[in-house]
């Protein structure tokens, strides 16, 4: 059930109703539907499997022609709801921080010939663990994280991209407009620590650092063991005296190899910390490190010089990790140039939060039914996405109004430690007090349809998958992937 009655709980309920009015307000075309939609969508028992099935909730006072008929044609204004999100309160770290996450999660839609704009999407953990390439609608996404161990986030923003996006330079400008916004909401004031952007393996965070560099961020992501770093060129008084016969300065310093411990030298920092799930939690840290730069690839039309973009390289080793598996070091690169040891704690523990947007993305996938509808068009699937994200931050919002409704072989949980799926059981009474302001649908009649046994004059389009790229040219293999290129270094 859902508690609104006592004086404590005005509060978030007012501020629920008040999201769901915004809310109604972005929907400029066929609103009343896409809301009841949502409110199907939050009060259907158990996890949503197919679409249609959402016209069966009394919530859902429509026909299901009606629903197909909203994701199809109905209209979103995307702007003005990123603004709502972002003028909502955030959750925030210990010291009073924002902390961001970004990440990519696909939208699988390998037998969908008719559906446009697909791309090729990278997935692991199908068939025996192994990567592949599946075609679908990926999507970026970035939330904001809390402190501690939970299930919760606040999406704030989702883009999907298209065939043959740059992914630094789409996530560069998706996190560049939602600071903007963020600043702008007043969520981030002169003098407040710096927005902390965290990110996983797959994303270049040293260009993502350098698009980012006028704005109050700090880039904090992980890099393959397999990379190699520069440390800084030395000054001219430091190159005469270690060659008196002169010569050209070098760009660079010295190597530092991940796979090669003799190149590191003494960290910088270094910490051991004791940890209830791994043991002991050894960091080690190196200030002003950064990547050769080539000019090729995203650098190959960079207008001038190549920037040095420095940083600090931290490597962490622990004794063990929850799921029993090989406990192997995990490297990661800060783009503050100096860290201390407290700083260096706090990135690795900030960083460990990341995964939290794994049960974000298995929330909305398992229980919401993101990637369950069959639909045809991408404009369609940017719908049904943001109507997510409105569904979600309605959870999120009502998360202090909930009471426990367990099933009888759950263990009970403490009210403030309720995940998504157990708020999201009590919305029901809770979406019965708050206001509708859709409108009671009219009483129509069925159009007559395609009569039996006509064929169909108009089929639909056919669309090759990563055929053709966001600018309008065909795909043509990279020059890294033909046989005999130059491998990575290993050592």
């Amino acid at each position: 059930m859902i508690v609104v009655e006592q004086g404590g709980q005005c509060e978030p309920f007012a501020e629920l109703s008040r999201f769901r009015g915004v809310f109604y307000d972005c929907l400029t075309g066929r609103r009343d539907a896409l809301f009841e939609l949502t409110d199907a969508l939050l009060c259907t028992d158990g996890p949503v499997k197919t679409l249609v099935g959402l016209a069966l909730a009394p919530e859902h006072r429509r026909g299901h022609g009606a629903l197909y008929g909203a994701l199809n044609r109905g209209r979103l204004d995307v702007e003005r709801l990123r603004t709502a999100l972002a003028c909502l309160p955030l959750p925030r770290a210990a010291d009073g921080r924002l902390v961001l996450a970004v990440d990519v999660s696909p939208w699988l839609r390998p037998d969908a010939d008719t559906g446009d704009a697909r791309s090729f999407c990278h997935t692991y953990g199908r068939g025996e663990s192994k990567h592949l390439m599946i075609v679908g609608w990926p999507y970026s996404w970035v939330v904001a994280l809390e402190s501690g161990r939970t299930s919760w986030v606040a999406p704030l923003d989702a883009v999907r991209l298209r065939p043959g996006d740059d992914l630094a330079a789409v996530t560069a400008a998706q996190l560049r407009g939602l600071v903007e916004r963020l600043v702008a909401a007043g969520q981030w004031k002169q003098g407040d620590p710096a927005v902390w952007i965290v990110a996983d393996a797959g994303y270049d965070v040293m260009r993502l650092s350098w698009l980012l560099r006028d704005l109050p961020v700090e880039v904090l992501g992980r890099l393959r063991s397999d990379r190699v770093m520069r440390r800084p060129a030395p000054t001219r008084a430091e190159f005469a005296l270690a060659n008196p016969a002169g010569g050209r300065p070098p760009k660079h310093g010295g190597e530092f190899i991940f796979k090669d411990a003799r190149t590191w030298g003494a960290p910088d920092a270094e910490t051991k910390t004791e940890t209830t799930r791994y043991g002991t939690a050894h960091a080690q840290s190196w200030d002003r490190l950064h990547p050769e730069l080539q000019q090729r690839a995203a650098w190959r039309d960079h207008p001038s010089k190549l920037p040095v973009i420095e940083g600090t390289v931290i490597r962490l080793q622990v004794d063990h990790l929850p799921s029993g598996g090989d406990p192997k070091p995990l490297w990661l690169w800060w783009s503050r140039p100096i860290a201390g040891p407290a700083d260096t704690d706090l990135a690795w523990q900030i960083f460990l939060r990341r995964f939290d947007i794994e049960h974000f993305f298995r929330m909305i996938k398992q229980i919401l039914g993101w990637t369950a509808p069959r639909l045809r068009e991408a404009e369609a699937a940017d719908r049904w996405t943001w109507l997510i994200v409105a569904a979600y931050t309605q959870l999120r919002l009502a998360r202090p109004l909930a009471v426990d409704l367990r099933r009888p072989w759950e263990k009970p949980a403490e009210p403030n430690r309720l995940t998504p799926a157990r708020v999201r059981r009590g919305f029901r009474h809770l979406q019965a007090k708050a206001p509708t302001p859709a409108a009671v649908p009219k009483p129509s009649r069925p159009g007559p349809g395609r009569p039996p046994g006509s064929k169909n004059r108009r089929p639909a389009n056919r669309y090759d998958a990563g055929l053709i790229l966001a600018t309008g040219e065909p795909y043509r293999r990279p020059a890294h992937h033909k046989i005999g290129t130059k491998p990575r270094r290993t050592g």
